[in-house]
């Protein structure tokens, strides 16, 4: 029997409070953990109902999947902080270089509530673009190497994106993504690297350091709004949601200095959306003054009402079982706005036929035909 396909509160439910989770019936429980692992939160879910004692009275193939979660999340974690520490180490003969831990991996190394349950793919860090070619040429003497890409690709990464081709140890599978800015040089925004550098912390006993509170939250709603498809970010609203209490109840002065600090990161348009949809779809409490000056930033009347339209849809999974024109037309949407929010029209026109003529030939069997994730 296939599973039903959950909506957006009844995949948040139980994240919330995992008693839930004991009322639901099989079914649900298989939509809720199948859902949950594609949108990369089952460990979470794994944590915190292990925390709650609650994973002891689920049934014990939903219980076996949910320590299974928690356990390759501790895992992953435990690798990530292996590839900081290993990173640290090979660049020890540069101390001046600046290393800003990103996104989960400076999550990690700070304690903060999105580092829980978390399934590391890669660490991410960022450093000034003048570093750049010191920080490449050491980390592949001490044995990362790029990923195999075609010479489009090759030539992509270098001339438009924010970062080096993802480098990977010889020995170990955790990606390293070195970042010189936190969006494409070729985007509409321009978030100045500079004025991140100069604000961001030293991490205690650790060589690397982290972005300050408000523009660790800026640069979430940035990368979820501005840096991809969108394709199942619930996960990244939720740690906009995380940030913001967090940060709400443990940061002095926090929601004073949040919309100045937008303003002069010219990330209006990314912070009035993650405010928007973070409270309106997480209840996240946002002061109303904070969302009042937000409105300053907000696109004209028919994109938000598109944008309303997208959003909560494009934050679950794609259905498995059924095909929904709405939902279809709405991640289609989503697709072309994060490559048009990326780059100018003429080099968009550029990149896009070279992404068709490529899947076209990887269709008919041509060699040559790979294609990295830079292009899909």
């Amino acid at each position: 029997m296939k599973s039903p396909q959950l909506s957006l509160d009844a995949m948040l439910a139980p994240l919330r409070d995992t008693r839930i989770l004991l009322a639901a019936s099989p079914d649900e429980l298989t939509s809720i953990v199948s859902g949950l692992r594609r949108l990369r939160l089952l460990g979470r879910l794994a944590v915190a109902a292990e925390r709650s004692a609650v994973v002891d009275s689920l049934p014990r193939v939903v219980a076996d999947q949910l320590r299974s979660a928690r356990v390759a999340a501790a895992a992953r974690a435990r690798a990530a902080l292996w590839e900081l520490d290993r990173v640290a180490y090979a660049l020890r003969a540069q101390p001046g270089i600046p290393l800003v831990a990103l996104k989960g991996a400076g999550y990690l190394l700070t304690g903060l509530p999105g580092a829980v349950g978390r399934s590391f793919a890669d660490v991410d860090l960022l450093v000034p673009f003048d570093d750049l070619g010191t920080v490449e040429s050491t980390l592949r003497r001490s044995g990362w190497v790029p990923a195999e890409l075609t010479p489009y690709d090759e030539r992509y990464y270098r001339r438009w994106t924010h970062e080096l081709p993802p480098l990977t140890h010889v020995e170990r599978a955790l990606e390293v993504d070195v970042h010189h800015g936190i969006l494409m040089p070729t985007a509409r925004l321009k978030p100045s690297p500079a004025l991140l550098f100069a604000a961001s912390r030293a991490v205690p006993g650790s060589r690397f350091r982290v972005l300050a509170p408000a523009d660790r939250v800026l640069h979430a709603m940035a990368h979820l709004f501005y840096g991809g498809e969108m394709d199942g970010a619930l996960r990244e609203l939720l740690d906009i949601d995380d940030q913001l209490r967090h940060y709400a109840a443990d940061e002095a002065g926090f929601w004073d200095g949040f919309w100045p600090r937008a303003t002069a990161l010219g990330l209006g348009l990314p912070a009035y959306y993650g405010l928007r949809y973070s409270s309106r779809l997480l209840g996240t409490p946002v002061p109303p003054g904070v969302l009042e000056a937000s409105r300053d930033a907000a696109p004209s009347a028919p994109v938000a009402w598109l944008m309303d339209g997208i959003v909560p849809r494009v934050l679950l999974p794609r259905p498995l079982y059924t095909r929904d024109v709405s939902d279809s037309l709405a991640r289609g949407a989503a697709y072309v706005r994060s490559h048009w929010v990326k780059m100018p029209p003429l080099l968009l026109a550029r990149h896009l036929s070279r992404k068709a003529w490529v899947r076209l030939a990887r269709d008919r069997g041509e060699p040559g035909s790979a294609f990295s994730r830079s292009g899909s």
